[in-house]
């Protein structure tokens, strides 16, 4: 049947211009394929009186075509468009993939190799079909139809711009292909990220000591991991709280959103409340734009607020109606914007005493502490330094390209240093000998311990760092021992605590053992003092 009649060529060609620019325009809409096809054979049929279209497109590991479109009202023809497949000269569409050329038929009722599998082509039309090519010239799908108007007197032109609908179409897939590619790569990419991340920040690089506070933080962690509590650590600096606060998000149903960090002890107060809040356009001089805090960037994510015991009374106020409500407002705007992000906070401050001494919010506090892990100071287990000295010279020797070791001598002058600066100084304090070893053996001479230096060569801890096994400072020399030839006077009392431990180790001979015997010390105590004091041991 005929739909309309195209009285002239030229009107033929008006109409096809028109119908190609409104498939351009569909086909640069969206990237979404199978819409995109639908929608051109939906055109093809209303606008270009071409009825039963059909877009068949190459599965590349089965070498066959497969129907990826047809316009039909019929629901048969639906269904049956989903089973039907076309291997290499099957057909009228295997013959356009064998022949790689258009096919025209003036009369469809008189042709041998029509299957008719989806029963959608009328008889009595012509049909047209043309290969869709690829830029290298292969085909890699059908387009057909039948056209209505005046079939039988420009069909070769209808075949032109059927190949024309099938260029645009190729350049649809190519684009597709490269979205695709460039898809995966990303894919991959994230994936290899989210690997590196779940390595780095994985349990077992927390793992290092077995000191039964360590293997009880760590049992407190794994179990953490799994919940949305706020976290609360607790520790000194260089104990490793930022590790541990990444391990707890990449460990958690959360890992594959935000894990956003902030200092609150690097920031004023004033432009800590943007950070956090962000703020508006115009809200002060120098905000040219709006910006989101850390809060909307943490948000379905974790946030991590180190050093939270050093914001101010009135910054906590506003803190707390966060954390209570998941509301704020950024600066210098009034719309209330709600988050719902998981707080990991750390501090090295005793908040129960700045609760008492007024500088902390109790009811901050207590929204906080839901969930306290206290990090113990290297100096309280010290029978993880080897295991960790191992760990931190892998990973020191990876960044260098080489292997590290260590002698055993090395690793007893590390276990008897006090390590104020925690995990952190022994990092430092290995990478620094790493280099001095040229030979990738590190020497006890290898070592520079930059917390004494800091401390001018005579670092003594203060109480609250001295651990529970070192004894403090000697007051005076056990009276049943005698160091007068050694001092200026007889009076023991009078004599500092350096000049008391040479006078032991100048009557034990030099011998730290029995001059920590002398002194009523441990062995790893006077050891201790005669590092952190830079005696120079005499060898007798």
């Amino acid at each position: 049947m005929i739909l309309n009649s195209a009285a002239t060529r030229t009107e033929l060609f008006e109409r096809q211009l028109c119908v190609l620019d409104k498939i351009c325009w569909t086909l640069t809409r969206s990237l979404d394929l199978n819409p995109s096809l639908d929608e051109v054979l939906k055109i093809l049929h209303n606008e270009a009186e071409m009825k039963n279209g059909l877009i068949a497109l190459k599965d590349y590991e089965m070498e066959h075509l497969f129907i990826s479109a047809v316009h039909s009202d019929s629901d048969e023809v639906q269904r049956a468009k989903g089973a039907a497949r076309y291997q290499q000269g099957e057909g009228l569409v295997g013959s356009i993939l064998k022949s790689q050329s258009s096919l025209v038929l003036p009369n469809l009722a008189n042709e041998p190799r029509f299957m008719d599998r989806l029963e959608l082509f009328e008889l009595s039309l012509p049909f047209i079909g043309v290969p869709v090519k690829d830029h290298k010239g292969d085909v890699v799908g059908v387009l057909a139809a039948q056209p209505t108007s005046d079939p039988q007197r420009f069909l070769a032109e209808e075949c032109r711009f059927l190949n024309m609908i099938a260029n645009l179409l190729a350049q649809l897939l190519r684009l597709l292909g490269e979205v695709e590619h460039q898809q995966q790569q990303l894919t991959d990419e994230r994936d290899e990220l989210r690997r590196r991340v779940r390595g780095k920040f994985g349990f077992e690089n927390l793992m290092v000591g077995h000191t039964p506070t360590m293997v009880r933080m760590f049992e407190q962690i794994r179990r953490v991991s799994k919940w949305d509590t706020t976290v609360l650590l607790r520790g000194e600096s260089g104990t490793g709280k930022e590790l541990v606060a990444s391990a707890i998000h990449y460990n958690s149903p959360r890992a594959h959103n935000s894990f956003i960090r902030l200092n609150c002890a690097a920031l004023p107060e004033n432009l800590l409340e943007s950070e956090l809040f962000g703020h508006e356009k115009g809200a002060f001089t120098g905000a040219t734009r709006t910006r989101q805090g850390r809060f909307e960037q943490a948000d379905k994510g974790t946030l991590f607020l180190d050093e939270i015991g050093e914001i101010s009374p009135m910054f906590q106020a506003k803190l707390l109606r966060v954390l209570q409500e998941g509301e704020f407002e950024r600066v210098g705007g009034n719309k209330t914007i709600s988050v719902q992000v998981r707080i990991v906070a750390a501090t090295n401050r005793n908040l129960e005493q700045e609760v008492r001494d007024g500088h902390f919010r109790e009811d901050l506090y207590y929204r906080l502490n839901i969930m306290p892990i206290n990090l113990p100071p290297l100096r309280e287990r010290i029978e993880d330094v080897p295991e960790l000295v191992n760990f931190l010279l892998d990973k020191i020797g990876k960044s260098q390209g080489r292997s590290l070791d260590i002698s055993n001598n090395a690793v007893r002058k590390l276990m008897t240093h006090a390590w104020p600066g925690n995990v952190r100084e022994l990092e430092n304090t290995l990478e620094r000998a790493s280099i001095m070893a040229e030979e990738g053996v590190i020497e006890e001479n290898d070592f520079s311990f930059n917390s004494a230096e800091l401390m001018g060569g005579n670092y003594t801890p203060m109480a609250s760092q001295v651990a529970p096994h070192i004894a403090p400072p000697v007051a005076h020399l056990p009276k049943e021992e005698s160091f007068t030839e050694f001092t200026d006077s007889g009076d023991d009392t009078d004599m500092d605590e350096r000049r008391q431990v040479i006078a032991a180790l100048e009557q034990a001979g030099w011998v730290q053992a029995k001059a920590a015997r002398l002194l009523n010390m441990t062995p790893r105590q006077i050891a201790y003092r005669i590092q952190t004091m830079n005696i120079e041991v005499r060898k007798l």
